[in-house]
């Protein structure tokens, strides 16, 4: 009788979500698309206008009015995000409107940041709010933001099953929440098939001169990966430093956007290129195809701390995909390997690096490239995830268990 009991109380529960799930997809499906044609026009209107970018400190100012206009001071983005999933805290009904057009304000003006950042945001603000109005518990509000984090990325990306797991993962490393695991691939697959209906082309990239297996190809993959986990350490300290460095010396937020916005504007007039303004996906796609500067990596990091630490809104993946391609690109031939095959290795590295997620970087390397390099974004990844340490993008996220050892932490991401 108690089976039974069981049986039919998880049956509702399934039933549930699953309606919850396909309500957050398919609403963040349109929200998604509409973000990204937001983003598209963004980048289109900068390029077509090239000296909009003198405008950077001046829209510098108009986020930063925004967010004390709805009485946010100081706003902490994706951490509160996931410090909310994982703890009791509010999101702010703000957050899904003021993220979006302050990345959109960024990217229209050539402020160099991403987008994953604020389409997490929107996702979890918009679902958080659903699960406010329809009454949800506090565990059940964390699992609803977890879906419209999953259904946001997977409409922005195209890659609904890496956009699942990363929000089961990023949360906490060391566990996955799979308790989310239904309302996480639900909500991301409707999301990735509106997305889709709506005229959006999922994120690929067409790579060549993958290896054979062998030793030799293997013991190459390990060097590049070694070094992009000393890259995504550098790339998290510089991060976080200048945003400390700007905060000290620019206490007042006005000041210190403005003075980031005109810090960009150099940047860009000093090295006379326009490649390191907004999300830089055209040399991504460069790097994939084999071409990239030697410099592109470590001027893509300065532009990216100068945007963000001095209060700019986006988001650090894209940019984590410039650089670990460049870089990739770059020393991959150095290693003997080629630079097409070499830019997908150093996304997947670098990727890992940043977020400590070691599954989503598998998977999205196999999304975003295809299945036949798998085994060596297997072991470049492994790699990158153990000596990267507990550096992260997020100071939200916390390292519940150790990298070296079965032992339980729980330390801050650094």
């Amino acid at each position: 009788m108690e089976r039974i009991k069981d049986g039919i109380e998880h049956s509702r529960d399934f039933a549930r979500w699953l309606a919850i799930s396909l309500i957050v997809g398919g609403i963040m499906g349109a929200v998604g698309t509409a973000f990204h044609f937001a983003l598209e026009w963004a980048a289109e209107t900068r390029d077509s206008h090239p000296w909009m970018v003198l405008l950077l400190p001046a829209s510098g100012l108009l986020i930063v009015f925004l967010y004390r206009a709805c009485g946010i001071e100081r706003p902490k983005g994706t951490n509160l995000l996931l410090e909310t999933i994982r703890e009791q805290n509010t999101l702010p009904r703000s957050m899904a409107p003021l993220i979006s057009i302050s990345t959109v304000i960024t990217h229209l003006f050539g402020g160099s940041a991403g987008r994953e950042g604020a389409v997490l945001q929107l996702g979890g603000g918009i679902a958080y709010e659903l699960g406010r109005i329809i009454r949800l518990d506090e565990k059940d509000l964390h699992i609803i933001t977890m879906c419209g984090m999953s259904a946001a990325f997977s409409a922005l990306f195209g890659t609904p099953i890496a956009a699942a797991v990363f929000s089961m993962e990023v949360i906490s490393v060391g566990i996955m929440h799979y308790s989310a695991l239904v309302p996480c691939a639900v909500s991301s697959v409707t999301a990735y098939g509106i997305a889709a209906a709506l005229g959006t082309n999922p994120t690929s990239y067409a790579i060549s001169g993958i290896p054979s297996l062998s030793p030799a190809s293997f013991a190459q993959t390990a060097g590049l990966a070694v070094l992009c986990a000393g890259l995504s350490i550098v790339f998290c300290v510089a991060l976080h430093k200048s945003a400390a460095v700007f905060q000290r010396f620019f206490p007042n937020q006005y000041l210190r956007i403005a003075v980031g916005g005109a810090g960009v504007i150099v940047l860009a007039l000093v090295f006379q290129t326009k490649d390191y303004l907004g999300a830089g996906t055209n040399v991504i796609v460069s790097a994939a195809a084999g071409q990239a500067l030697p410099w592109a990596f470590a001027l893509k990091i300065l532009f990216t701390a100068v945007t963000l630490g001095s209060g700019f809104k986006g988001g650090e993946i894209v940019p984590t995909f410039f650089i670990g391609a460049t870089f990739g690109c770059v020393v991959g031939p150095l290693l003997g390997l080629s630079p097409s095959f070499s830019a997908a290795l150093g996304m997947a590295a670098l990727f890992c690096g940043v977020t400590n997620c070691p599954m989503t970087s598998v998977i999205i390397s196999i999304e975003l490239f295809g299945a036949q390099g798998a085994l060596f974004y297997f072991l470049a990844v492994a790699i990158s995830y153990m000596l990267s340490g507990y550096y992260g993008l997020y100071h939200g996220q916390k390292i519940l268990y150790s990298k070296f050892r079965p032992e339980y932490i729980n330390t801050q991401s650094r």
